[in-house]
């Protein structure tokens, strides 16, 4: 069994035990913050090899990555 079957197993052991508002609120409270850990932990490993730096940051910051909207050519 891979990783991520048993990850989904002990998933599904535990949501299956959620009756009420507040623990489903609590499952995804703790769940937020577990990902986010993980993302900071990444921003962090990225940051320590120089990957990323103040100046990607700053560069960062002046991007305009909108993308441009698009009329329809025929509207019904």
């Amino acid at each position: 069994m891979s990783f991520n079957q048993m990850a989904q197993l002990d998933i599904l052991n535990i949501i299956k035990d959620i009756n009420t508002e507040s623990e489903y609120a609590e499952f995804r409270n703790m769940l937020a913050h577990y990902l986010a850990a993980k993302a900071q932990r990444q921003i962090d490993a990225l940051w320590d090899d120089g990957t990323v730096n103040n100046r990607t940051i700053e560069q960062w910051g002046k991007e305009r990555m909108r993308t441009p909207y698009r009329y329809a050519i025929h509207r019904s």
